[in-house]
């Protein structure tokens, strides 16, 4: 019989997780609270762009895949993986999911299980937080009758070369038994795991993966305003600095960070390093600052174009090229373009946008949602292209476009201009 494994949450980590475990012969439970989003599933309906329907289908097919919002189904587990949302509430960490996972788990948790935390949190969690929960909901003792351990997710949404299962996976335990049975549980399903002495480990090197690209994205971000004012342009100054072979690592302005990792993930950092330490990380609130304002620098620069236009933002046609924080995914968590479209409609503008991949869900029903056709381009006052999805002729905005702020460096034209 094969192993059950329970995956509590089915987003952007967790599906593609029970995924390849179904694949490695794993009995599979995808548990999330969500049932509108249960019911998809289970009727095949994938809505996370690295699964496919063929994917998902196969799973449903093989009748080791079953999607639940039942905690009834998840009991008898041998490994249980928490792939739940951390969000910020006011600057403070939210672990509501987490806990609320644990409490569940716990009433189903039996000797010689397994439970991994995957989601992102501040170092100290899993024994702080996740191991308490569970041992008071069970009676059993962490360690010495279950296994516990973290495994921080490295899933990037849309990536054609890194997915889930050839990206090396960070492990750990609560103590050498644990970290053995966490290994091996994802020896089954990853080509490479890497082993670290602890929990706290993992889950700051979670924490370091996404401070460090917060801290670099809002260098060239800043970068990018000044060379702006200096009237030098810094996305020819980073492709020559790209030809460097070693000590320099590339990254691109942008409108703003998305996503839940780079808004969210340091700020669990700088949150654990003022309560516990009580000082300041000071590079990470620097970087909250910069990349938290890119939104109003765009509607800045594009307030300046249409001046030059004797045009006001008010009252003129925005016609908004990506709703998403990453091109060709769905994923509009914390998206700058959600951002700029807010503050575009705050100053009286007629704001439409175009994103194939996101739903009406996310998004102000004060935006017009539009198709990219060439009579938008032609009606629109100006065009801003925030994502640079595949799906869009970039070649016939820039060819049509009365004026267009490109932030991704994609198009070059007449009447293009660069972030």
């Amino acid at each position: 019989m094969s192993d059950k494994l329970v995956v509590v949450g089915q987003g952007y980590v967790g599906l593609p997780l029970a995924m390849e475990a179904v694949g490695a012969g794993f009995q599979v439970v995808g548990y999330d609270t969500d049932e509108p989003r249960v019911k998809a599933l289970a009727a095949g309906e994938s809505y996370v762009e690295d699964v496919s329907a063929g994917v998902l289908a196969g799973a449903l097919e093989s009748r080791r895949y079953r999607p639940t919002s039942s905690i009834a189904d998840c009991e008898g587990f041998d490994v249980a993986v928490v792939t739940v949302p951390t969000p910020l509430r006011e600057g403070v960490p939210d672990l509501s999911y987490i806990e609320a996972a644990a409490t569940m788990l716990a009433g189903h948790l039996r000797p010689g299980a397994t439970v991994v935390l995957e989601s992102t949190t501040w170092p100290g969690t899993t024994e702080e937080l996740v191991a308490p929960l569970l041992e008071d909901g069970s009676g059993l003792v962490a360690g010495a009758d279950f296994h516990l351990g973290y495994s921080p997710e490295r899933i990037d949404p849309g990536n054609p070369t890194w997915g889930l299962a050839n990206t090396p996976k960070v492990v750990s335990g609560i103590d050498a038994a644990s970290l053995g049975a966490v290994q091996g549980f994802y020896d089954r399903i990853i080509e490479r795991t890497v082993a670290v002495s602890g929990c706290k480990e993992a889950e700051l090197t979670k924490l370091l993966e996404n401070t460090f690209r917060h801290v670099n994205v809002a260098l060239v971000n800043e970068l990018a305003m000044f060379a702006a004012d200096l009237g030098i342009d810094v996305w020819e100054a980073i492709d020559a600095a790209s030809t460097k072979p070693f000590g320099y690592l590339r990254f691109t302005p942008g409108p703003g960070v998305g996503g839940h990792c780079l808004p969210i993930d340091p700020s669990y950092l700088s949150w654990r390093v003022r309560q516990r330490l009580g000082q300041s990380f000071r590079f990470v609130e620097l970087a909250n600052d910069i990349n938290d304002h890119m939104p109003d620098y765009v509607v800045r620069r594009l307030t300046v174009a249409l001046n030059r236009q004797r045009r006001s933002v008010n009252g003129s046609r925005i016609l908004l090229l990506g709703l998403a924080y990453k091109r060709n995914t769905s994923d509009a968590r914390e998206s700058p373009s959600l951002v700029v479209a807010e503050r575009l409609l705050a100053l009286g503008a007629d704001v439409r946008a175009a994103d194939p991949h996101v739903g009406d869900g996310h998004v102000d029903a004060r935006i017009a949602r539009v198709e990219l056709t060439s009579e938008e381009l032609a009606g629109a006052d100006a065009v801003v292209v925030l994502v640079d999805h595949d799906d869009f002729d970039l070649d016939a905005v820039a060819g049509a476009g009365r004026y267009v702020l490109d932030t991704r460096r994609c198009l070059t034209g007449k009447h293009v201009e660069h972030l």
